[in-house]
């Protein structure tokens, strides 16, 4: 086959898409199948591909720093604890994520946690709260957007009445985590 030129035609819903971007991807196609054979072609653009994915995963989750432990206040039969990890502050989307654990031996008290997020535009929000009356859960609360402020709020839960109670909340702010080793 000689030098020829291709001009693939793409096409979506609302029309033709720039054939600038269709000579782009026809160049890096061209390119990766001039300088391996095909097998290696394909395993070299699934690597990158797979390199990218994982790059851009760890970028969205952001770093993970340890705050430690948040503890309900103390009550007649126990109490509610936390094991707080929480992600950069500059990270899009904050999660704070960790284990919930039930030290009351009530029954119908079990442990429960709940974040209020200050938003970097202005305003709060709260995340759903999670609640566990096993010895011990998982959690993971995430924001809507960029934050400055979270309010870890950690209670034992009176089922029965469907109330907190013995709540301690514990602020985390963005200046207090700044120079924190990752």
């Amino acid at each position: 086959m000689k030098n020829s030129t291709i001009t693939p035609s793409f096409t979506t819903a609302r029309g033709a898409v720039s054939r600038g971007i269709a000579a782009a991807a026809l160049l890096t196609l061209a390119a990766t199948s001039a300088l391996a054979t095909p097998a290696a072609a394909t395993t070299t653009t699934t690597k990158a591909t797979t390199n990218a994915t994982t790059t851009a995963t760890v970028k969205a989750a952001g770093a993970r720093l340890h705050w430690g432990q948040v503890r309900s206040k103390g009550g007649h039969g126990g109490y509610a604890t936390a094991d707080v990890w929480i992600t950069d502050f500059s990270a899009e989307t904050f999660v704070v994520s960790g284990t919930l654990y039930d030290r009351d031996r009530h029954r119908d008290h079990c442990a429960y946690i709940r974040a209020r997020f200050h938003y970097a535009g202005g305003g709060t929000g709260w995340a759903q709260p999670r609640t566990t009356c096993a010895a011990s859960s998982g959690f993971r609360l995430s924001s809507d957007g960029e934050i400055t402020r979270v309010d870890v709020k950690v209670c034992v839960l009176d089922r029965a009445r469907r109330t907190t109670l013995s709540c301690y909340i514990d602020p985390i702010k963005a200046e207090t985590v700044a120079n924190w080793p990752r």
